[in-house]
């Protein structure tokens, strides 16, 4: 009976080659593998055709799925391999890692201690973030926080720890000789640099050293044991089997479910946050696959990209790009080129020293886009089991880069589609995201589709709100809805579900509008809601929905609006004045759509009673009249009169000031079109007083300063040349009165924000 300790890096081509050749050689018939013991029954689908690398195990809590575990493998990893020896010499595999019901329990029981002895807000909020980090987590790193590889690398003369771990045992072939070389190093380590204790690291090799015994007492003959590296010497030296017992007595637990996702190779890089990341997946995945090579296969694939992005780089490149790797690592001391020296090749001779294109390899080689693929026959959640059969029925593969998709809603497939992610995005699944499409009509959709792993998790999360897509997001929405008290939010609710194609749920929705609105007193948050509402109605007709109940509630909102806003339109601060203008063109653009005469006559009716009030805020008043003329309600001698009135000098002139840039808000061609109204502003800004000018200028200056650059231009070019006849007073004889047009040019400009000596001498 033999105990053959493997210290490996989780992640690595040099450490899985040698634990496959070590295991060829040794036919072991157990092999025991550091992981959640709770996936034992997931090890059969090892080597399956479809479940194929990058993938993880995840680990969950059903009763709270957020707090979860990924155990992700490649091709390269040494756990991988492991389990694919087992599978294919069919003998015996077993994780033997600290089961994760007992450290979901701890974790369980660390935040409920927490939040008993909360003192105070600052605790609690201490309590929230220990909760929220634990959760989502990843597989335990292979050494602790300050790695100790670091100190055997600068023995050696390397900066870098992962450096020199890579030229000792990632690049070299096969050396099954190398585990009882890294076993005394571990060794040494562990003695050298005394740690505080880690109750957590304590119990998981306590349990591996009773899996390691358990397995004895089972008599088999030859135990294979991968482990990380660091667990190597606390394996091989095991204390008393009672010590090990008693510390893992009494632990708590709780309930944990495993099933296989598709993983990525950027979630495999450290820079994801994997506390066993690694720096260079993609690279490791080419060593794994092409060991011996020197270095002109990388940069045969460095080549082939370039030239896919249309740079030029010929065979000459790659070969001089190869001989100066090769010629840096033997200035290094090093057998073969590493991943650092084929970069700085690259960089100077395909590269021309511009780091720029750098970025682009490490995105398409060093890490690589590339995503695992899982057997629909692998036991999941049943919610996760529907949304890959729909995946897979519509033909929307899960992928690490993103995939753009135009679909039309015309076609049975595209509107299908376009309801699934409507659905998901319900769910708060955002796999998909929508965007903008250029062109007329609305039966065209753009969407963005990107996996991400932790989709999982969410996918769990929602799934105990139905076991279907369309199940869960009925449920899901009906129970927000009913705990929502903002109508904005309800009403943003209806605008995703009438895509989503969920009569059930739009129904509910809309009679939480109504109940809302009934209660609901403020105006301006029901005029907020009309403008998604209208649209609401115009993109349930392209989806084949009936709109009558979305137009029953938007008409008697307009209603409760047209009623209570002149009401609201009184005692208005400025800064209030003019959010309320937003609300107003919103608001007057959606019933125009609507294009229903009794609703916009009684819109109308209202912008008259606001106009017509002294009570009314002048800005509001000069954008009610403002929309009033647009729709032709008031025309020729009404407008002047309505114009004469509130402009007057009668009038104090801020609230003159203001009336004028609600009128003329958005635009200036009324002034260029309407000689009657250029002439009303001319002769009342010509009659102000200097002081009383320099208080409204700024008033006035943001009026003309919304007007567009050629709008200005023009207004100026109307003052150069003084006006029409009409708009400017004349002399009794006819002429012009060039005295008093000069005076009122250099006014005018200033409010227009020119330069008058400038466009003169343009002019000239």
């Amino acid at each position: 009976m033999s105990v053959h300790i493997l210290g490996i890096r989780h992640h690595g081509p040099g450490s899985a080659r040698n634990v496959k050749a070590f295991l060829e050689e040794l036919q072991p018939d157990i092999v025991l593998i550091e992981g959640p013991p709770e996936a034992d029954a997931l090890l059969q689908w090892a080597g399956h055709e479809d479940l194929q690398p990058p993938v993880a195990i995840l680990a969950y809590q059903p009763d709270h799925p957020q707090k979860a575990c990924f155990y992700p493998f490649a091709d390269f990893s040494p756990e991988w391999q492991a389990m694919l020896y087992a599978k294919q010499h069919r003998i015996h595999a077993r994780f033997m890692d600290l089961p994760l019901a007992h450290v979901f329990g701890m974790e369980n029981e660390d935040v409920a201690k927490a939040v008993t002895e909360t003192a105070d807000n600052h605790t609690a909020n201490a309590v929230k973030r220990l909760h929220n980090n634990q959760n989502m987590g990843e597989a335990p790193a292979l050494l602790p926080a300050r790695d100790p590889i670091s100190h055997l690398a600068a023995a050696a003369g390397y900066e870098d720890g992962e450096r020199w771990w890579e030229h000792m045992f990632e690049y070299r072939m096969a050396q099954t000789a190398v585990f009882e070389a890294v076993n005394d190093a571990m060794t040494a380590l562990r003695e050298e640099l005394p740690r505080k204790e880690d109750r957590k690291e304590q119990l998981r090799e306590a349990w591996m050293r009773k899996c390691i015994r358990q397995a004895e007492k089972e008599m088999f003959q030859r135990i294979a044991v991968i482990c990380g590296a660091w667990h190597g010497p606390a394996l091989q030296n095991m204390p008393k089997q009672k010590d090990d017992n008693d510390l893992l007595k009494g632990l708590p637990k709780a309930k944990v479910e495993c099933t296989w996702i598709p993983w990525t190779y950027s979630r495999l890089s450290y820079e994801s946050g994997y506390g066993a990341g690694i720096p260079s997946p993609g690279w490791y995945e080419h060593i794994w696959e092409h060991p011996t090579d020197d270095g002109t296969r990388w940069m045969a694939g460095v080549a082939k990209l370039f030239r896919e992005q249309q740079q030029d780089t010929s065979v000459a490149h790659v070969m001089e790009a190869v001989r100066l790797a090769n010629a840096l690592a033997s200035l290094r001391h090093f057998a073969r080129p590493g991943l650092e020296e084929l970069n700085e090749a690259t960089l100077a001779v395909l590269c021309n020293g511009e780091s720029i294109l750098m970025q682009l390899i490490r995105d398409e080689l060093i890490v690589r886009n590339r995503i695992g693929k899982v057997p629909l026959e692998v036991p999941t959640p049943p919610l996760q089991a529907d949304i890959a059969k729909w995946q897979k029925k519509l033909r929307l593969p899960q992928t690490a880069d993103f995939k753009d998709y135009i679909l039309d809603l015309r076609k049975d497939t595209d509107l299908e589609r376009s309801i699934f992610l409507h659905r998901l995005q319900l769910l708060d699944i955002h796999w998909g995201k929508r965007s903008d499409i250029s062109g007329k009509g609305t039966f065209k959709e753009q969407w963005r589709l990107q996996w991400d792993p932790a989709f999982s998790i969410d996918i769990i999360e929602k799934g105990s709100w139905g076991n279907t897509v369309a199940e869960a997001a009925t449920r899901y929405i009906t129970n927000s809805a009913e705990s929502t008290a903002t109508l904005q939010q309800v009403c943003k609710m209806l605008a995703s579900a009438i895509p989503a194609e969920l009569p059930a749920v739009v129904e509910v929705l809309i009679h939480r509008i109504n109940n809302l609105a009934a209660a609901s007193g403020d105006v301006l948050q029901l005029m907020e809601v009309i403008p998604s509402l209208v649209n609401i109605s115009r993109y349930g007709n392209v989806r084949k929905t009936d709109a009558a109940l979305v137009n029953g509630i938007t008409e008697s909102m307009i209603g409760r609006i047209c009623i209570s806003l002149p009401a609201a339109c009184t005692a208005v601060a400025e800064d209030a004045a003019l959010a309320l203008l937003d609300l107003f063109y919103a608001m007057n653009d959606a019933i125009s759509l609507l294009q229903q005469a009794p609703l916009t006559s009684a819109w109308q009716e209202t912008l008259q009673a606001i106009s017509r009030n002294e009570q009314s805020a002048p800005m509001i008043a000069g954008y009610a009249t403002r929309l009033l003329f647009d729709a032709k309600i008031l025309e020729g001698d009404t407008l002047s009169k309505a114009f004469s009135v509130s402009m007057s000098v009668a009038n104090p002139p801020a609230l003159a000031a203001a009336w004028l840039e609600g009128f003329l808000r958005g635009s200036g061609t009324l002034l260029l079109l309407d000689d009657s109204l250029w002439g009303m502003v001319h002769h009342w800004v010509s009659q102000l007083e200097n002081d009383i000018f320099i208080q409204v200028l700024p008033l006035l200056r943001r009026t003309f300063s919304n007007f567009t650059a050629p709008e200005r231009k023009k207004l100026g070019d109307k003052v150069k040349n003084g006006g029409s006849s009409n708009s400017i007073k004349t002399t009794t004889s006819g002429g012009l009165d060039e005295e008093r047009a000069a005076r009122g040019i250099p006014v005018v400009m200033q409010l227009l924000g020119l330069d008058d000596s400038k466009l003169l001498a343009d002019g000239a």
